[in-house]
């Protein structure tokens, strides 16, 4: 079904707009409330959100709707859309929620569930969650005796650290290490540079004060600049920005160069192969990752498997074939051996914990393959019917030809905008820039028809 609600990474929205508004929220956890009630025991959700204002609407809201269908609910307050997950296994819990917008600005806000396996749900269920938004739920509302109660986990981030630290390699640490933590004044502000302090890093913490507007302003994985001033300035061995909910990491070295999502996976992939720990032979990957990846794999005798758009069609590509590394380019990381989504904490330490097996700066451990020239272009349209137009196609098959075996070219509509992305890379940037401007003008032409 076409999903009123639900997009690629749950509901997302302007908050106290349609459909973030505190009503929905209310009926959206009484549906999902109704859809997950199974049995006789007494149920639980646990509830997660990061810093934005709007979370002071919205989480009350799915209380009241989940309490009304008799469900106890357990709040954890600020936390990283992975802690929420791993919460929702560890106490056995029947639902996860994270309220978030992940590395949107505050103005937006989102609703992200798990089922009690700590997985994203799927499509199949959010379509029954989203009909059942639609209809009349009184009549399955829980009695005056039946009624849920709330109450708050403090020790919800400790557990998390912990969980987070375990997954460090036994006998290694951090000491000596000085490491720029940029939590994005998100829901990592507290437990991330904690995680790094306790390994036995020097730990200089940035964007830690959230005022409930200045989540992921000018800070933070989709704006790493500052970042990347700091950890040239400190004479850092490495920087880390986490988005917003902390379920994507961008690093930089210690020249202040960025490291992205494919570029981490290379690092870990190598260092997991080598170890006899990379199941399958093979990574996956979007179809937005760099061609530098899919060649430097095949160098070292693995296989770059692409999924569409989205770290939960990552996630099942990776259950569909035993693999246990996946990823996006933009960041999102998951280690199917110790998490069941996307944890930037959990991947940063991955790589440092090769850099401290291998020595070394980590610019040289880092920089693993050269990128091919790469270019992403969103173009405005509605829907995505300029793709199907002859002059479209035209122009893709002629880009195609022009890049050759050592390229590719890439629309797609987004999920999220009115517009349709395209990408083009190859090894020549100038034939790249051109061939994404022939495919742009096209579709811009084919939308004003």
């Amino acid at each position: 079904m076409a999903h009123k609600l639900f997009g690629t990474d749950g509901i997302r929205g302007k908050a106290n707009e349609e459909p973030m508004t505190a009503e929905t929220a209310l009926r959206v956890a009484m549906a999902a409330g109704h859809r997950f009630t199974r049995g006789d025991h007494r149920h639980l959700v646990i509830i997660g959100k990061d810093t934005r204002l709007s979370n002071y609407m919205l989480e009350p809201a799915m209380q009241s709707g989940f309490t009304a269908m008799g469900m106890d609910v357990v709040l954890v307050g600020p936390m990283p859309t992975p802690a929420v997950a791993m919460l929702t296994r560890s106490l056995r819990a029947d639902l996860g929620v994270m309220i978030s917008a992940s590395h949107n600005l505050y103005q937006d806000n989102g609703i992200k569930l798990f089922g009690p396996d700590g997985y994203k749900l799927s499509d199949e269920v959010e379509g029954e969650i989203e009909a059942l938004v639609e209809r009349e739920l009184l009549d399955h509302m829980s009695d005056a005796d039946n009624l849920g109660r709330a109450r708050r986990l403090e020790d919800a981030p400790g557990r998390y650290i912990e969980f987070v630290k375990y997954t460090f390699p036994r006998g290694l640490r951090l000491d000596g290490l000085k490491v720029v933590v940029d939590c994005a004044n998100g829901a990592a502000y507290k437990v991330a540079p904690r995680v790094f302090h306790e390994l036995g890093a020097d730990v200089i913490p940035m964007a830690i004060d959230p005022d409930g507007k200045n989540i992921n302003r000018d800070c933070g994985a989709t704006s790493p600049q500052a970042l990347q001033q700091q950890v040239v300035a400190h004479g850092a061995h490495l920087g880390v920005a986490l988005d917003g909910d902390a379920d994507r990491v961008i690093l930089c070295d210690e020249h202040g160069r960025i490291v992205d999502g494919d570029q981490v996976m290379a690092v870990i992939a190598r260092s997991w192969h080598k170890a006899g720990r990379l199941q399958g032979g093979r990574v996956v990957a979007t179809v937005m990752s760099n061609l530098g990846l899919e060649r430097y794999l095949q160098s070292i005798g693995l296989e770059l498997e692409r999924a569409r758009v989205g770290d939960r069609y990552v996630l099942e590509r990776m259950q569909a074939g035993g693999y246990n590394l996946g990823g996006e380019q933009s960041g999102h990381i998951i280690l199917s051996d110790y998490s069941t989504t996307g944890d930037g904490l959990i991947a940063a330490l991955q790589v440092l914990a090769a850099q401290v097996a291998a020595g070394g700066d980590m610019s040289e451990l880092t920089h693993v393959f050269d990128p091919y020239p790469q270019l992403l272009r969103n173009v405005p349209a509605k829907g995505s019917a300029a793709m199907e137009d002859a002059t479209v196609q035209s122009a893709v098959s002629a880009a195609e030809a022009k890049l050759g075996n050592d390229g590719r070219v890439l629309i797609r509509p987004s999920g999220t905008e009115p517009v349709i992305r395209v990408m083009a890379e190859g090894l020549d940037e100038q034939v790249v820039n051109a061939v994404v401007d022939e495919i742009a003008g096209a579709i811009t032409d084919a939308s004003a028809a």
